[in-house]
């Protein structure tokens, strides 16, 4: 194992700071096996944003241009957490380079660019180097939870699945023009939250075959232009010039995956959402159900119940839990965890990729580039069927996501 990995994150937005945040944090968890991390670098061309965020996470300077991360003999690893339609330069730069990447999801803004990033990624790993995509709510308690009542048969055979995901940052009409809401159908919404819901689904429900009824709407036609930085979701002055929205506020599709059928809903302009996750599976034995409004609790039903006590039950997760015991410094039921959390977990499995822990002593593995592919061919398919009334898509073949817990690792 190396003496130590210096550590680098590319966008000092919202979810860089996340990103920034974790790497701080990462040698906090479990036991100590991770060599010294070095907080080395924040790229961002926004220099009063990168100077910032270095600072106050203890980062040791900011860069404003990624070029200088991928030349810089005291970094090993790098988070990219800018504008989808950058991915693909910044990371085949780096991998080229000889530097481990974590990529955000999704992994492009097209599947063309996609793919060549995951053949990228090929070629690296032939020479040791490893990319990953960030699907950070595979790291849930509550979610793994869940799967663990799939596996064991404790739900049955699985029958329905209900998702959506709601949130409210675009449901102000004076929200300033960004990158995020100008693309292609099925970019927006979807592409940002849906992509999340649609992972998850997989997780539970096996790979997807087929999805149908497609909807977009855009419910805010045009946006007004910044007077100047638009970080994240965030607002600020704008001028009377308008630019169109050209993507989706709102998207809803079915879909049949391997092991049940179920239903998706996505939004950016609910209103009251800030970050409603919500899921619900139903199975032949009883039903689950988790919110990140809620993450630190289960809902579970079973049909074995008395009559007069059927009906969903709370669970607080603990250390019982899938990767809640020695997750976090107390990590005992009722402590709380959240979504910031999460990205530190991802984050701890991806350095111990990196530095040579075996698979069976670690967190299961982030995923592929090839899973971040399938994902968004899952997505395309959504538009494909939107784009025809909402006919019937089938979706290329996934990669396997319903490996049972306990073959994934040990925590």
């Amino acid at each position: 194992m190396t003496a130590s990995l210096g550590v680098a994150v590319i966008g000092a937005g919202m979810a860089g700071k996340a990103h920034a945040a974790a790497y701080r944090a990462a040698s906090t968890l479990y036991s100590p096996v991770l060599p010294e991390i070095r907080l080395v670098a924040i790229g961002d061309v926004y220099a009063p944003l990168g100077e910032e965020t270095a600072k106050r996470f203890g980062f040791e300077r900011h860069v404003a241009d990624w070029r200088d991360i991928a030349a810089a003999d005291d970094i090993d690893v790098v988070s990219v957490v800018v504008a989808n339609s950058l991915h693909r330069e910044i990371v085949e730069g780096l991998l080229a380079a000889g530097k481990h990447v974590l990529c955000e999801k999704p992994l492009s803004d097209t599947i063309e660019d996609a793919r060549a990033m995951a053949e990228a990624a090929r070629v690296a790993g032939e020479a040791g180097t490893i990319a990953r995509i960030g699907f950070s709510y595979l790291r849930s308690p509550g979610i793994a939870f869940i799967r663990s009542l799939i596996d064991d048969g404790r739900l049955g055979d699985v029958l329905h699945f209900s998702g959506r995901y709601w949130t409210d940052y675009a449901c102000r009409p004076d929200t300033p023009i960004s990158w995020r809401y100008q693309g292609p159908a099925g970019s927006g919404a979807l592409g940002d939250v849906g992509s999340h819901l649609s992972y998850i689904a997989e997780y539970l429900c096996g790979p997807v075959r087929e999805v149908s009824g497609g909807h977009f709407h855009i419910s805010i036609s045009e946006r007004p232009k910044p007077l100047g930085q638009v970080i994240g979701h965030g607002g600020g002055a704008v001028s009377d010039e308008t630019a169109p929205v050209t993507n989706d506020d709102y998207a809803t599709f079915n879909a049949a995956f391997e092991r049940c059928v179920g239903t998706i809903e996505v939004s950016r302009v609910a209103a009251g959402h800030p970050n409603d996750l919500y899921l619900e599976i139903f199975g032949s034995k009883g039903a689950a159900r988790w919110s990140q409004t809620h993450p630190s609790v289960v809902e579970v039903m079973l049909h074995d119940e008395q009559g007069d006590l059927a009906g969903y039950r709370t669970i607080p997760l603990g250390p019982a839990h899938p990767h809640y015991a020695g997750g976090w410094a107390m990590d005992a039921p009722g402590v709380g965890i959240g979504q910031n959390d999460l990205f530190v977990h991802q984050t701890r499995a991806f350095l111990e990729e990196v530095a040579g822990v075996p698979a069976a002593e670690s967190l299961p593995r982030c995923k592929s580039f090839d899973d971040g592919v399938h994902n968004m061919e899952f997505l395309a398919a959504v538009a494909v069927s939107a784009a025809q009334a909402g006919g019937a898509v089938t979706v290329p073949g996934s990669t396997d996501t319903t490996t049972p817990l306990d073959q994934e690792a040990t925590r």
